[in-house]
């Protein structure tokens, strides 16, 4: 397991999963973890403290998975062609190649994601799309599985990746007890929504969606057709759209389906059953919240309600 830094990197994207692997060797995991940079250097991570590498990248003769970390020097500037070329040539010696939050750059970058889905923090998944359009790119999966190439959202949706691939390896027993122990969800579905948008979706104070989104936010369960919320921001429904494309990289109907579903995320959580929660988010019936919670979160209402209330 060979997990890809470089000056700037986010911590959290490397000590995220590797304690998730690490974790796994106690329950019959044999992962043994290689922290690699250009030169084999240690790296400055983003809160400023070295972290200590093992080996250059070019020195890794093989390896079963490959997972770049992210990092904000990422975006906006170029990446630096030694570390794209490293990973160009790690590909070919991988079974599997993963990346966390902005580390999918690179691997776009390397030509890794061509003509294939993948995923990244939801900030950045607009510019993920425009620098390279041969990627269909997902903007709220936590993860995006594409044959033997996963990338993932920001984050702790490394270490739901990392449980994936744990699971993959050895079993679901060995990926529950890494979670029990570590004291995370089991699983969250690559295809659940990657962030809270009640917490998250943070448009610049003067757009005119402030309104919007507080509105949806207060209730839920309204009536938020686009024609309706075109009407309270005063834009025609296609200025609406695109608005929310630009600011939020979602459409507004999404976001109001995103909406329900973390409100009736907090409900089961909170122990109401399926019946109360599809009333207070907002869904018409216990069947349009079965089928869209399932859709977003990858198991059913009563399942998400079962599987968190015992699982850690």
């Amino acid at each position: 397991m060979v997990l890809v830094v470089f000056d700037g990197v986010k911590l959290l994207d490397v000590a995220g999963p590797a304690e998730v692997f690490a974790e796994a060797n106690r329950f019959g995991g044999d992962y043994r973890l290689i922290v690699a940079s250009v030169d084999g250097r240690p790296v400055r991570t983003s809160i400023g403290i070295p972290f200590t590498v093992t080996d250059r990248i070019a020195d890794v003769e093989s390896a079963d998975t490959v997972m770049v970390a992210g990092g904000d020097e990422l975006i906006g500037q170029p990446i630096d062609p030694g570390l794209v070329e490293a990973l160009k040539t790690a590909a070919t010696r991988t079974r599997r190649l993963a990346s966390v939050c902005t580390g999918a750059f690179v691997l776009a970058q390397a030509g890794l994601l061509s003509g294939r889905r993948a995923t990244t923090h939801w900030r950045h998944a607009g510019r993920l799309a425009r620098a390279f359009p041969d990627i269909k790119v997902e903007p709220d999966a936590i993860f995006v599985r594409d044959g033997d190439v996963f990338t993932s959202a920001g984050v702790s949706s490394g270490i739901d990746l990392a449980l994936a691939l744990v699971e993959q390896d050895h079993g679901t027993e060995v990926a529950r007890e890494v979670a029990r122990t570590l004291v995370v969800y089991l699983k969250r579905a690559g295809g659940q929504s990657q962030f809270s948008v009640l917490v998250e979706a943070d448009p610049p104070a003067e757009s005119a969606l402030r309104g919007v989104l507080d509105a949806i936010a207060s209730d839920p369960g309204a009536e938020h057709s686009v024609k309706n919320l075109a009407a309270q921001a005063s834009l025609s429904t296609r200025q609406l759209t695109r608005l929310f494309h630009a600011e939020l990289g979602i459409t507004p109907a999404r976001y109001v389906e995103i909406i329900r579903v973390d409100v009736a995320r907090a409900a089961l959580d909170a122990g109401h059953n399926v019946s109360v929660t599809a009333r207070l988010a907002g869904f018409g019936s216990t069947e349009t919240l079965r089928r869209v919670f399932t859709q977003h979160v990858g198991v059913s209402p009563k399942a998400y309600r079962d599987r968190f209330r015992t699982s850690v």
